[in-house]
């Protein structure tokens, strides 16, 4: 029996990597098995393509280059970890998938989003997340945690202004309407318990 497949989105700073931990916690004491991965990354491939990706010195990188290594290391991050564990019938947490190339190069990269999904359907072909669960943290809250939290990575997307991340945070917004079955919002915003607690919620209603 096929495995069930979540992403979680958000700006930056939003606390996906500390509901994730939370969430698969949670399910792993039910008895089922989870399986997390993050994007850009997930397998020695995808976390070297990572490294280019987020490298703050590579401040010149064109907008295309970048979608085509995102969509580089999706590919090989879905055929060699995420799809095998789906056959193998486990629940798979992603922090991040193909929404993040949506927004983050279709809307604030200005490459449009019908054309980095296109570039994304080649690498992806027919596997998308079963739910995508959006933590809605507004930008400059998230931010501001981003800088406040000693030992975080601070990374090339960072350091981009906060127009960048207002137009990621619309993006988004745009997407949740575009694909309202998939993708569901939480808030973000209110007290981590609660914010675990709307995660858990969501995942069990639709499994």
């Amino acid at each position: 029996m096929r495995g069930f497949f979540i992403s979680f989105e958000g700006t930056e700073g939003s606390g996906k990597t500390s509901v994730i931990k939370a969430v698969v916690a949670h399910f792993e004491s039910k008895g089922i098995r989870v399986l997390t991965s993050r994007e850009p990354g997930g397998i020695r491939i995808s976390e070297k393509i990572r490294d280019i990706l987020l490298d703050k010195d590579h401040t010149e990188m064109d907008a295309r280059t970048e979608a085509l290594l995102f969509a580089a290391s999706r590919r090989q991050h879905l055929v060699e970890k995420i799809r095998p564990a789906l056959e193998e019938g486990k629940m798979v947490l992603c922090d991040r998938f193909v929404d993040s190339s949506l927004v983050y190069q279709g809307v604030a990269r200005n490459l449009g989003i019908e054309e980095v999904y296109q570039i994304n359907q080649f690498a992806i072909e027919d596997t998308l997340p079963d739910l995508t669960i959006f933590v809605d943290v507004r930008p400059e809250v998230g931010l501001a945690r981003v800088f406040s939290t000693s030992g975080r990575e601070v990374n090339r997307l960072d350091l981009e202004q906060l127009e960048f991340h207002q137009k990621i945070y619309n993006g988004y917004l745009k997407l949740i309407e575009m694909f309202p079955n998939r993708i569901q919002k939480i808030d973000g915003e209110c007290p981590i318990e609660d914010v675990i607690a709307q995660a858990i919620t969501l995942i069990e209603s639709r499994l």
